[in-house]
């Protein structure tokens, strides 16, 4: 992965989509001094089927924070699309775009955009719509004439998006060795308590573990030999 950057921004759609594969990387990048932000389209509140969204929904967005603060991560911002029909258009374009100029990063890092997680298993509407719109949105935010109104709330411009990096691509071109934040990646799952405990019967530190590790050995093999957390790259 290039490492002539300063500034990042995660932009997914989900509490906990980070956490399952790219948080060992934003822990290596915190500890050498780099900036990164998250920014979620929703609060997951559709996401425990037996807690009501306006119960779920809180409890999430202070599970992901405390999850970001494990990995150096103080900025989360949530953009309160609804949970499970998050819808692909300008509305959600405009207001990653507008993120991006707020945080104005170098590399933005999103979640799998395409139908499937490698032809396996169908990838959920959510992931497909912010995945794709990120893409989009990092060009949007460089163009003065689409989304004019964000200028005139005081966001200007930002072309400065040198790379988009999509976690959880079947087509994976970059790396990131995962040892540095391996343990803490483990540890910021973790801050997912209720969802993880609704999600399995497993004790969840074994979950966390048995997942990210196993995830991280597997990449490593094609990367290299060490864990690692990989990424399609897109540059701009």
């Amino acid at each position: 992965m290039p490492t002539d950057w300063q500034r990042a921004l995660a932009v997914v759609a989900h509490p906990d989509d980070l956490e399952y594969g790219c948080a060992a990387a934003v822990a290596g990048w915190t500890d050498v001094g780099r900036e990164v932000a998250y920014v979620l389209a929703t609060r997951g509140e559709a996401g425990i089927d037996t807690l009501e969204p306006a119960e779920c929904g809180p409890l999430r967005e202070q599970e992901q924070r405390a999850s970001a603060a494990v990995v150096g991560v103080s900025s989360v911002e949530f953009l309160d699309h609804k949970d499970g029909v998050i819808e692909y258009g300008l509305r959600l374009r405009r207001d990653i775009a507008a993120a991006i100029r707020r945080h104005r990063p170098e590399l933005v890092i999103t979640l799998n955009h395409r139908d499937t997680w490698g032809g396996v298993a169908w990838n959920t509407p959510d992931h497909v719509a912010v995945g794709r719109a990120t893409l989009d949105a990092a060009s949007d935010a460089g163009n003065r004439w689409i989304f004019p109104e964000l200028a005139d709330q005081g966001l200007e411009p930002w072309n400065g998006v040198r790379w988009v990096a999509v976690a959880g691509s079947a087509q994976p071109t970059h790396a990131v060795d995962a040892t540095p934040g391996l343990e803490r990646s483990v540890r910021s799952l973790l801050e997912h308590r209720t969802y993880i405990e609704a999600l399995t019967n497993e004790d969840p530190e074994t979950y966390c573990r048995t997942f990210l590790l196993g995830n991280a050995e597997a990449t490593g093999r094609r990367f290299g030999g060490k864990p690692a957390v990989a990424f399609e790259l897109f540059s701009r």
